[in-house]
């Protein structure tokens, strides 16, 4: 057990890491050691911070606590504190049902836990609130523009856990982001709920294009990122921008979770499916050679084999640079959890979720070929073995595709977090394989 350590565990989205590295850097300043998703955790104080999204995601919540907790109740732990959004969902269940947990806090208090541990002494830390300790590699970072949704999709936990949609203001925004450049950052991937409606709630009106093209702007970010759009009101100018600015990413990610009528009914997406065809072919005219990311749902309540069979050949059509599945959970205080019966059995749901992949593993190894022989940039993640471990302006870190760039002596002036021109040579699977340029 290490003395003024704290290990701080991260679970779920890159939106719950932001938090936890702003709760790092003002624990630091209260003179902590802060060790982050450590395989051997060792200090006297241990913080989760947790995920309560869908069933998948809070069982894992919860064996972290019930771990830690044994480690606590083996005197091998002085104390355990829980955060974020399963704790915001229900807080009082966990105080009753784990009570070997110090204190929970929610997604919107967990700064407090700095005052708890200095016992509530008056604090003299004074940090600008951009600033926060880098857990990413140091080239690239998040930056979360917005919080909350105001969606209320059917099968959609979030609301209840985040609230209603508040956008940051863009000043602050643009702020932090040099401030990330000035840290080394030089590639910032934005995040939100739901980037589509950034700015209508303080603004009146989609600010995302112009907060996007002002961040282009700042010396040193290199490429920008943009996940988790809404396809309803999409703010059509951002297509723009992606055109004319070479340091944003030509990769969006987009949730549109169904293509059946039916099923964007029932979701309450307030989307029909012509309307989204349309969407996907304005943002592939607009900006050429863009790459795709979407979310596909299987599996919610009324889901017919014939709405299955529109998904499946919805997404042949399409064909997604880059898509995920998943199946269905029905979450208490949803509007389906309320209104609909969880009537696709998990059988079925988990058949769907692999038909839909493997004709998306299809496609991707596609599109992967179509790479071979092109000179392409890539960004250097890391050294693994003999190889340094890339990716492309079209593959968001950890989630999507890799570049596999051979060590040689032309290789020599190659260093992680730089931008390198390659040659791609092959793919296998879902990575490719290149040669220096």
């Amino acid at each position: 057990m290490h003395r003024n350590e704290i290990d701080i565990i991260t679970l779920g989205c890159s939106k719950n890491l932001v938090d936890a590295e702003r709760l790092m850097r003002r624990l630091e300043a209260a003179g902590y050691r802060c060790v982050h998703d450590s395989a051997h955790p060792q200090g006297e104080i241990a913080v989760i911070n947790t995920c309560g999204f869908i069933g998948d995601a809070k069982e894992e919540s919860i064996n972290t606590i019930l771990a830690f907790g044994d480690r606590k109740r083996r005197g091998e732990l002085k104390k355990l504190y829980v955060m974020g959004c399963l704790s915001e969902r229900y807080r009082a269940d966990l105080e009753a049902e784990m009570p070997e947990v110090d204190r929970y806090f929610g997604k919107f208090d967990y700064m407090d836990l700095v005052g708890e541990l200095l016992n509530n002494r008056p604090s003299t830390i004074c940090i600008p609130p951009y600033e926060r300790v880098i857990t990413t590699p140091k080239h690239y970072a998040y930056l979360k523009i917005s919080e909350g949704c105001n969606r209320y999709c059917s099968y959609c936990a979030i609301p209840l856990i985040t609230g209603r949609h508040r956008s940051l203001p863009m000043d602050e925004l643009l702020q932090e982001a040099r401030w990330l450049a000035t840290q080394g950052v030089s590639e910032v991937n934005v995040i939100a709920q739901d980037l589509s409606a950034y700015g209508t709630d303080i603004y009146g009106t989609h600010k995302l294009p112009e907060l996007v093209e002002r961040m282009s702007d700042i010396k040193g970010i290199n490429w920008i990122r943009l996940h988790y759009t809404y396809p309803t009101d999409f703010p059509i100018d951002l297509l723009r921008v992606m055109r004319e600015r070479d340091n944003v990413c030509k990769y969006l990610d987009i949730a549109l979770q169904h293509s059946s009528d039916h099923i964007l009914s029932l979701m309450r997406r307030h989307i029909t499916a012509a309307e989204q065809e349309e969407l996907i072919r304005t943002i592939r005219k607009d900006v050429p050679n863009i790459y795709l990311r979407t979310t596909l749902m299987v599996g919610h309540p009324g889901e017919t084999e014939e709405d299955f069979e529109n998904l499946k050949d919805f997404t042949r059509r399409m064909r997604f640079e880059r898509m995920g599945c998943f199946a269905y959970s029905h979450e208490e205080g949803t509007w389906s959890y309320n209104h609909y019966t969880d009537d696709v059995p998990e059988e079925v749901k988990q058949r769907r979720v692999d038909e839909l992949m493997s004709i998306q593993e299809t496609i991707a190894a596609e599109v992967a070929e179509q790479s071979i022989g092109k000179r392409i940039k890539v960004m250097v993640d890391r050294e693994e073995g003999d190889y340094f471990v890339c990716r492309t302006e079209w593959d968001s870190p950890e989630v999507d595709c890799e570049v596999l760039l051979k060590r040689s002596d032309k290789t020599t002036s190659v260093h992680v977090g730089t931008l390198q021109d390659v040659t791609i040579t092959g793919s296998e699977n879902f990575d490719l394989y290149a040669t220096i340029v």
